[in-house]
């Protein structure tokens, strides 16, 4: 192992973003603690890991973002092994396809359990070493941080949240020398992404929205188009590794020009108008 690779911790790298982030982070250099809730998990990350001829530099961990006792065992085990810690990628979350009628309030917190508090988890355990390396935070949140989408209330919700949050911290983790970047995907092609097309379980999801029934075929109708076109886990995983090796990243950095006119519109959209009535067609 050698001791003079930045370490970097990555929650949530069973797949998708999180295993591609691992493997591209450890070709870029760092040695990469590739974490998640379940390490028996871990094939696809280490197959990946020995493909690109980096699996020396990619070790696995275990961490529920939810259980302050892991967060604090694998922080510490981090620091205790390696002596110091440079970046934290908080990539571990849940999508979550409803409404609030149909779900209720205890499925939106257990959304924002795991999209939001287990961010500020992490975060919270990571600082002080962070602090001390003058590191830096990268979360991946998403475009639904930014835009409230249809039958994603709790998961845009907890986005919200989590862009709020960082953007918040953002001046006060650079007063001590900590950079605090937002990396917000689009469409990704990843197990979640395919989850969200028509069929499986959200065809059952649709049947059992009662009133809300026509308008979640709609938007599954929809989504699954939009999803045709894609990014690939790998290339949003690019944008992350740039945001940890940039000399100077933005706060806010989107994965692709798709989402970046995505966010762009809303971001000009002062009052909601033409967002809402976009959103609206894609249930129409």
């Amino acid at each position: 192992m050698d001791s003079t690779r930045p370490v970097v911790l990555i929650t949530g790298t069973s797949s998708g973003i999180g295993l591609e982030t691992a493997v591209a982070a450890a070709r870029a250099g760092h040695q990469v603690i590739a974490t998640m809730r379940d390490p028996g998990r871990d094939a696809a990350l280490r197959a990946a890991a020995e493909a690109a001829g980096v699996a020396d530099r990619v070790e696995v961990g275990r961490l529920d973002v939810t259980d302050p006792a892991s967060v604090a065992a694998c922080v510490s085990a981090v620091v205790t092994d390696h002596g110091r810690l440079d970046a934290l990628v908080n990539n571990a979350g849940a999508g979550h396809v409803g409404t609030l009628e149909i779900d209720g309030v205890a499925k939106a917190r257990e959304v924002m359990e795991v999209n939001y508090f287990g961010v500020l988890a992490v975060t919270e355990a990571a600082l002080p070493h962070l602090r001390a390396a003058k590191g830096r935070v990268v979360t991946v949140s998403s475009v639904g941080g930014v835009v409230g989408q249809p039958f994603n209330e709790a998961y845009c919700a907890a986005k919200f949240a989590v862009e709020g949050f960082m953007e918040s911290l953002h001046p006060v983790a650079a007063a001590v020398g900590v950079a605090v970047v937002l990396v917000e995907p689009g469409a990704v092609a990843s197990e979640f992404v395919r989850n969200v097309g028509a069929g499986g379980p959200l065809e059952e999801r649709a049947a059992a929205a009662g009133p809300y029934a026509p308008a979640m075929v709609a938007y599954l109708d929809r989504t699954a188009n939009a999803f045709a076109s894609a990014q690939t886990a790998a290339e949003a995983a690019a944008v992350v590794v740039a945001a940890l090796t940039a000399e100077r990243p933005a706060l806010r950095i989107q994965t692709s020009e798709a989402a970046a006119a995505f966010v762009g519109a809303k971001l000009a959209d002062l009052d909601g108008g033409r967002i809402t009535t976009m959103t609206a067609g894609w249930i129409a």
